[in-house]
């Protein structure tokens, strides 16, 4: 993975992360901006023998394979020791992989669920224990101190906004595939209601779903070939996240279908690039070295005995045609957020 500008990022990694809090607590000041100080810093604090254990949900998307490597070397950078551990999308596997942190030790966890329903035996583990529990990008229904993630909803929602202005608005007509990602997931449910919300309105458009592709690109071509050959009239494709919403564009190029108009989310760079060159239409910004870096220092406050809030939300941005030149990077795999 390439991740040119994570030391440069440290610096303002948390400026954004202070938004939208859901509890009544006092949000704390992850950043001042240009010093280069940390969060560890700014609070007074020291992180010390500090462990955090990681629980990544899986590796098998590139948002959630970068998540690892983008804790692991943020929290080197603070002097942090990271335990981390992979779910493979199994809950089962994940439950135990909490329960094996919690058995060496580590004094707080952060994880990436593969749902927010299935963790109740990793999460009580965790509490029994009096380790404190920080989710990252997909939340828990109960357990955890804090939730560092992005508002998903929103995210289709602007997703969907954009592609219906593109299609003529409150005129636009014809049909758009949705390519669906992990059944059961908030993630998924939210991206699709968000989007939703914009497009079921316009009364000219009509959306027909794949079944569930696991946010996986190798799933989302067989379910686009399908679609395609199922439905006509077809003006847009989206995908629940920018991977899937690949594997549908190539389907489009492969059988000439150049003006359907393909959208997703994550900012996945592959995706930036091609909405450069004309190929891809919209995608929603997922920044994970933002996302990655913010939950590492709520991390370190809550250890340091600091409040912070219950939803720390690091925002998003659209990026099409129109801005695409200020997210584009090659050296980078997403679009990152931080300037």
């Amino acid at each position: 993975m390439k991740l040119k500008k994570l030391g440069a990022m440290a610096i303002v990694a948390s400026m954004l992360a202070v938004t939208a809090g859901c509890s009544n607590s006092v949000t704390t000041e992850q950043s001042s901006g240009s010093s280069g100080s940390s969060a560890t810093e700014e609070s007074g604090g020291d992180s010390g023998s500090l462990t955090i254990g990681f629980s990544n949900c899986s590796q098998d998307t590139p948002f959630f394979a970068n998540m690892t490597p983008i804790i692991e070397e943020y929290a080197e950078g603070l002097g942090v020791d990271v335990v981390s551990l992979n779910a493979d999308n199994d809950i089962s596997k994940q439950n135990q992989d909490i329960q094996d942190l919690v058995s060496q030790g580590i004094d707080i966890l952060i994880v990436n669920p593969v749902n927010e329903d299935g963790l109740t035996a990793g999460i009580n583990a965790c509490n029994n224990a009096d380790i404190p529990v920080v989710t990252v990008d997909k939340n828990v229904n109960s357990g955890n101190v804090a939730f560092v993630g992005r508002d998903n909803k929103e995210m289709g929602r602007l997703c969907g906004e954009r592609l219906v202005e593109l299609l003529g608005g409150e005129d636009a007509t014809g049909t758009i595939l949705e390519i669906q990602g992990t059944a059961g997931s908030t993630t998924m449910m939210d991206r699709r209601d968000g989007f939703h919300e914009a497009v079921d309105p316009i009364p000219g458009l009509t959306v027909v779903q794949s079944s569930y592709c696991d946010y996986d690109r190798s799933k989302a071509i067989p379910a686009t070939q399908d679609l395609l050959q199922a439905n006509s009239d077809i003006v847009a494709i989206f995908g629940h996240n920018d991977d899937m919403a690949l594997g549908a564009a190539q389907v489009c190029g492969e059988q000439g279908l150049d003006d359907v108009l393909v959208c997703g989310v994550d900012g996945l760079m592959e995706a930036v690039l091609q909405i450069q060159k004309g190929t891809y239409a919209i995608t929603t910004s997922n920044d994970p070295v933002l996302l990655g870096q913010t939950a590492v220092d709520v991390a370190v406050q809550i250890h340091n005995g600091e409040e912070v809030d219950e939803f720390i939300d690091a925002g998003t941005v659209v990026i099409d045609a129109e801005n695409v030149d200020e997210y584009a990077d090659p050296e980078l795999d997403f679009a990152t957020m931080v300037k």
